[in-house]
């Protein structure tokens, strides 16, 4: 079992490069990454999703990603021509305005007027770059869901504890299911004999009468399918990815419990039904913190 919360830090350092990437993890629906990294590795941000889904499949994944490049290489510049024409016609201009001043204007010259050569930032990564990048990604997401299956026990072991609570609950109301068509009779009885000033009931009404009671109070199915759901989500938390599952198991969890505290006509049953259901919640927002 996973946790969808965690953080883990990859790094790559050879010949100069320096190259880092950290992921943090939280609670979400779906996948989703947000990438923040150098501009050189926009045209990858693709590859480092696929990257990113092969090792998770729900939660909010943010990662940052550092660079620094100190390797010896020759720098990509480019001529702003725009820059250049506007110094060109300033300097034409201004002769213009003052003839006794020499144009003197030259190529070189104009290199070196800011602006007109610019370093190009935009290059793409090359390949030994894109190795790093990927190194560093691996072993961040690595280290990520070696914190995410640590906190993932821990969330385990306290569900698992819970449906130990619920099973403890639902066995009791099992064992005092049956005693609410005897009270109910012995109620019903009571109230005849005082109604009626002590004439003895009809046994054959009583007896229908008790008998549609208990029809219409009856458990044993959403106690049937209660034990089955306490054995299914056991089985369940021994697989790796078991959110979704989980989630749909807690909902059927939540439609059987209600339906024993509107059937139950049973006090004792009522609250030891709104017991279940408190365990029921907790395990709910524990779910969503699982992949």
């Amino acid at each position: 079992m996973l946790s969808m919360t965690g953080y883990g830090r990859g790094e790559y350092r050879e010949g100069g490069i320096e190259l880092s990437v950290e992921i943090k993890t939280v609670n979400n629906r779906y996948l989703d990454a947000a990438i923040k990294s150098p501009r050189i590795f926009a045209a990858y941000e693709e590859v480092m999703r696929g990257r990113i889904r092969e090792k998770l499949t729900r939660g909010h994944a943010d990662v940052y990603v550092t660079l620094s490049d100190k390797r010896e290489k020759k720098k990509a510049l480019v001529l702003d021509e725009g820059a250049a024409l506007s110094y060109a016609a300033a300097a034409k201009r201004l002769s213009e305005i003052l003839p006794e001043v020499p144009f003197d204007l030259t190529a070189t010259s104009l290199l070196r007027m800011p602006d007109v050569i610019v370093r190009d930032e935009g290059q793409s990564a090359d390949d030994e770059l894109l190795a790093a990048l990927d190194s560093a990604l691996v072993s961040a997401l690595d280290a990520l869901n070696v914190m995410r299956a640590r906190e993932g026990d821990k969330l385990k072991a306290d569900m698992l504890s819970r449906m130990d609570t619920i099973e403890s609950l639902v066995n009791r109301v099992a064992e005092r299911a049956p005693l609410v068509a005897e009270g109910y009779m012995a109620k019903l009885e009571e109230k005849i004999k005082k109604y009626l000033d002590g004439v003895a009931p009809d046994e054959g009404k009583l007896l229908t009468e008790v008998a549609l009671f208990t029809d219409k109070s009856n458990i044993d199915e959403e106690l049937t399918r209660l034990t089955s759901h306490i054995e299914q989500f056991r089985d369940i938390c021994g697989a790796p990815i078991v959110g979704r599952k989980l989630d749909f198991l807690v909902q059927e969890f939540n439609r059987e419990t209600n339906t024993i505290c509107s059937k139950s006509n049973d006090i004792t049953i009522t609250k030891l039904g709104l017991e279940l259901k408190n365990e029921i919640e907790k395990i709910r927002e524990q779910v969503q913190n699982v992949e």
